[in-house]
């Protein structure tokens, strides 16, 4: 077994529940007892992580911790027969980095099960572009395909159209010829909608209706929506007969005070989605469409590479809102 030392992000509690982020040398010795050891390449930024690396205890409970949902890595050392030395791999959700040390560490040690063979036609930094953002855009595309809504059936709204689950969305909903309209606070970074294929941009303002009223003019004929909020009940008050509605995020508030008329009477479908603990055939599923049909043209222009070092900043900033497309952490 290896003994050697690795770098990683450690955040430890303070007196007051104040946290700490430090880069420290930690021992492989000190992971936890599973199957597979990855000498992570790459990880990615999720604002997840961003909450455990803050000591949100809904993310994470205990400290110190290392932070990372996500990794993109070469095994070092396999017991699984499904897995040997020198396999490209691709580990996102679970308990990584939120229960067990994640992916802003050079090692990891996982079980088998969770483990992903990286897909041909994507490298391990591709894979770390998408990450668990770009792994849940593609279930809410996949979402609203396996609905059976087409390109000609109507405009797919898509919220938080800047931020990691966004701007992937905007762009797989496109290339399979989806007229996306994009819904941003961030009137800067029209430009980029635009490039990623969107073909009309909405304000927040103009994405939220206030009036109260259960039903509105119908317009979407499915949603990704990754924010929650009015802009959430907005989107399914004007969601088409039959439309599909997914759900992935909650930074403007986790409630959803609607009546039940969209649903009974227009048979709108809301359909939560969740990147942690879905099904590993789903999981692979979705990974090979990335890395073929799916793959967008745009994909690296959606990405800027950091070190441990320079990580701290961009957690600060995606916590603020201040942050757009994907910030990949290269180990």
């Amino acid at each position: 077994m290896m003994q050697q030392l690795f770098q990683a992000m450690v955040v430890r509690e303070e007196p007051d529940n104040v946290f700490i982020r430090e880069i420290k040398e930690r021992s492989i010795a000190e992971l936890p007892d599973h199957d597979v050891l990855i000498a992570v390449h790459f990880s990615s930024l999720n604002y997840k992580d961003a909450l455990s690396a803050s000591g949100n205890r809904g993310v994470t409970r205990r400290y110190p911790h290392t932070p990372g949902v996500d990794a993109a890595g070469v095994v070092a050392e396999s017991r699984s027969e499904k897995f040997r030395a020198g396999d490209q791999v691709i580990v996102c959700g679970y308990d990584l980095g939120t229960k067990i040390p994640g992916g802003f560490g050079q090692f990891i040690r996982v079980p088998a099960e969770w483990i992903v063979p990286l897909p041909t036609g994507l490298s391990l930094y591709e894979s770390m572009i998408y990450g668990t953002a770009g792994f849940t855009a593609a279930q809410s595309v996949l979402k609203i395909v396996d609905h059976g809504v087409k390109p000609e059936d109507g405009k797919i709204l898509v919220s938080g159209a800047t931020g990691g689950v966004g701007s992937v969305s905007v762009a797989i909903l496109a290339r399979l010829g989806y007229q996306v309209t994009a819904v941003t606070g961030k009137s800067e970074e029209h430009g980029l909608l635009t490039q990623l294929g969107a073909v009309s941009i909405l304000t927040r303002q103009e994405a939220t209706d206030t009036s109260g009223k259960m039903l509105l003019r119908e317009k979407w004929a499915g949603v990704v929506d990754t924010v929650g909020g009015d802009i959430l009940t907005t989107a399914i008050r004007t969601a088409r007969y039959g439309g599909i509605v997914t759900c992935c995020g909650n930074v403007a508030s986790p409630d959803l005070n609607i009546s039940v008329y969209p649903f009974i009477l227009r048979g709108v479908t809301l359909s939560g989605i969740d990147s942690a603990s879905c099904d590993l055939a789903v999981r692979q599923r979705i990974w090979q469409k990335l890395a073929a049909e799916w793959k967008i043209n745009q994909l690296h222009d959606l990405a800027r590479i950091v070190d441990l070092h320079h990580l701290n900043n961009e957690i600060d900033n995606i916590l603020t809102g201040k942050t757009k497309g994907r910030i990949v952490v290269q180990l």
